[in-house]
């Protein structure tokens, strides 16, 4: 009779650690949109502080699907979109690295940066760096659900189960 696999196997970890950076950044983006119209430094500084901890995350994410990458890959029907999902995870990752960085350089009073007008770039980054985030997401949900990546697939009796 087949065995159940233990649940806590390398290719576990990428969904896990994925989600909390996807909510985070567009919470983030959110924030700065409302900064960016209205006075006040509340929603400034959350809107910084989410972004610094979504950038955080989406590398975490990133290292865990490199680790999923070598297990996964080989059970795929059409590993371009896996190659897809990760090249956009990358170009998503790099554009809010970006954004954290022009953001924490205009925190910290930079001559170079004026506020003013770095303010915008990091809400145009974010925007952008959203977009891809969809997308990845999409991409993402295409591997699992149309390609079963990282799923383990019951016997048609269910007897592992039993």
């Amino acid at each position: 009779m087949p065995e159940v696999p233990e649940f806590w196997r390398t290719e576990i970890w990428h969904p896990l650690s994925v989600h909390l950076p996807i909510g985070v950044l567009a919470i983030a983006l959110l924030f700065k949109l409302i900064s960016g119209f209205r006075a006040g430094s509340t929603w400034k500084t959350g809107g910084s502080v989410l972004l610094y901890i979504g950038t955080a995350g989406a590398w975490v994410a990133i290292y865990t699907g490199d680790l999923a990458d070598g297990i996964v890959s080989r059970e795929l029907c059409d590993p371009t979109i896996l190659k897809d999902h990760e090249n956009g995870a990358y170009i998503t990752a790099w554009l809010f690295t970006a954004a954290s960085i022009i953001d924490l350089l205009t925190f910290l009073g930079s001559r170079i940066l004026k506020k003013t007008h770095f303010t915008w770039l990091v809400i145009l980054l974010m925007t952008v760096g959203t977009g891809f985030l969809g997308y990845v997401g999409h991409l993402g949900a295409t591997l699992v659900y149309q390609q079963a990546a990282g799923v383990y697939t019951p016997s048609d009796d269910c007897a592992e189960f039993e």
